[in-house]
């Protein structure tokens, strides 16, 4: 034993003399994921992509070896996005000029890029500067797939499966440092093909680890799938995610997988030493949160002031004082797209109360469908009526209608049926008992014989998620289009309405 110990001694003496400063290239990343507000967030007190710039510009003057990335989600979904410039629908414009801006490394693709029309991705592809990576998803063509390609000047340029950058320290020494991407199949359209994200990724790492030093992942995926992915490729000693929308470390043998929380509300930075001589790869990261003590970058700020001139113009047809702070709260109001159209959900409850007190609650029960909630993110801290805006983009109002409770019981069935799509219903005094099958409505069984006064989203009456709900059916006995409030005009309207009488309280 006295033997191995004084040889492992002596070994590693060798690699200390053998190894200097010379032979240590620092790298810097910055991770940003799921970012939809240009803006910051919690009544200014969170986020905000200028801030994010001004660490990035920092973190540079540190570093010239520092890299920015975006792990995918940010084209879609946002308010911004739901209004018109220039006659068209913005769509995720002003995401593109402002990354252009920040000047971001590398990007990936998440599911909710693909929400865009095919024109409309495209029109985004090309108005980008920054590069952009795609190891699965692949562009539906007549009759082929081919990459997607972002053209410019009528010339067209491919996006990669793989993405190498170089790098150097002080002394010269090189090494190069490459990525692969995987993106999760949760948006489903008819352009685009997902393959399977496991094989394409170990097929670029195979195709990639002949010509990095080290090769590192940028995804968006579930926590299980880049914990399954770490696993299948353990060489890969960082995977920056998205997809979950709050802060994660996981640490998957050798390797870990690290989300930032949604919106810029925190970053990672991930400080890595490269080793040239022994192949040493050494990662410290930190989750940095991006508050106003970060500063803001003046010419990113600047743009983003642009955008929100236009936001606050469109609002304030509708609300006198979108920033005021209505409500806060300290518990997360959950409208991820995943939970708000699976499973029943305190922000949806909260929506579905408050289209009730439209009424003044003389109603038996409210629905309304998960799809109509937009925001695919959590709502903390200080609320303003802008985060309203961004609930609910589209609007709407709130009808107050009479109908046969065999009806209702078709609804409710038909909503539960729907788990993981847009007419999945979130509910307000309306609760499905497994043990029993039975609906309960305001705590008591729901009859089919009775009659039910219900308050449902308009959209939901026009029949587009729930085809047999409309006026024209034979068990909607009474639609009370004459009983129409000023708060049951606008279903956002209703809901600050809600919380600043919640505020009173």
């Amino acid at each position: 034993m006295k033997k191995l110990f004084w040889l492992f001694l002596t070994a590693q003496i060798l690699v200390s003399c053998c190894t200097n400063d010379n032979d240590i290239i620092n790298i810097t990343f910055l991770q940003v994921n799921d970012v939809y507000e240009i803006a910051p967030l919690e009544g200014g007190k969170v986020g905000g992509l200028a801030r994010v710039e001004k660490l990035h510009q920092k973190l540079l003057k540190e570093n010239p070896n520092t890299f920015m990335f975006m792990a995918g989600d940010f084209l879609n979904p946002s308010l911004l996005g739901t209004l018109k410039y220039n006659n068209k629908r913005i769509k995720g414009k002003q995401m593109i000029e402002v990354m252009n801006a920040m000047n971001f490394d590398l990007v990936a693709f998440g599911n909710h890029e693909f929400d865009l029309k095919e024109q409309e991705l495209q029109q985004r592809l090309n108005e980008s500067s920054f590069q952009w990576i795609a190891t699965n998803p692949m562009h539906v063509l007549t009759d082929t797939l081919a990459p997607f390609e972002v053209i410019k000047d009528t010339v067209s340029y491919s996006i990669p499966k793989t993405h190498i950058f170089k790098v150097k320290n002080a002394a010269g020494a090189t090494a190069t440092i490459g990525f692969i991407s995987a993106t999760i199949d949760a948006t489903k359209k008819d352009y685009v093909d997902y393959g399977n994200f496991y094989n394409s990724a170990t097929q670029a790492y195979a195709n990639l680890e002949q010509k990095a030093a080290v090769v590192f992942g940028l995804t968006h995926l579930t926590i299980e799938q880049d914990t399954l992915l770490a696993k299948k490729l353990p060489n890969i000693p960082l995977i920056m995610g998205g997809h979950e929308h709050v802060n994660m470390s996981i640490k998957v043998g050798n390797s870990k997988v690290t989300k930032a929380d949604a919106n810029a509300r925190t970053v990672y930075v991930h400080r890595i030493s490269y080793n040239t001589k022994t192949k040493e790869t050494i990662i410290n990261s930190e989750l940095v949160p991006i508050t106003p003590k970060t500063g803001s970058d003046k010419n990113v700020e600047k743009i983003v002031q642009k955008w929100n001139v236009l936001l606050d113009e469109k609002i304030k047809e509708i609300l006198p004082n979108p920033d005021e702070v209505i409500y806060t709260t300290s518990e997360p109001l959950d409208g991820r797209d995943t939970p708000i159209r699976s499973v029943q959900t305190n922000l949806g409850m909260l929506i579905t109360k408050a289209m009730a007190f439209s009424f003044n609650n003389n109603i038996d029960c409210a629905l309304v469908n998960g799809g109509s909630i937009r925001i695919d993110d959590q709502l903390q801290g200080a609320i303003t009526g802008i985060d309203i805006f961004r609930v609910l983009p589209f609007g709407g109002g709130i009808l107050k209608v009479d109908l046969k409770g065999s009806l209702l019981k078709k609804v409710l069935d038909y909503g539960e049926s729907k788990t993981g799509k847009g007419a999945y219903l979130q509910r307000y005094n309306a609760n499905f008992d497994k043990s029993k099958n039975t609906w309960f409505i305001n705590n008591k069984e729901l009859v089919d014989s009775a009659i039910y006064t219900v308050a449902f989203s308009d959209y939901l009456l026009k029949g587009y998620d729930i085809p047999f709900l409309t006026p024209e059916n034979k068990d909607v006995v009474k639609v009370y289009t004459n009983e129409e409030t000023a708060m049951a005009s606008d279903i956002r309207k209703a809901i600050i309405s809600y919380l600043k009488d919640l505020t009173k309280k």
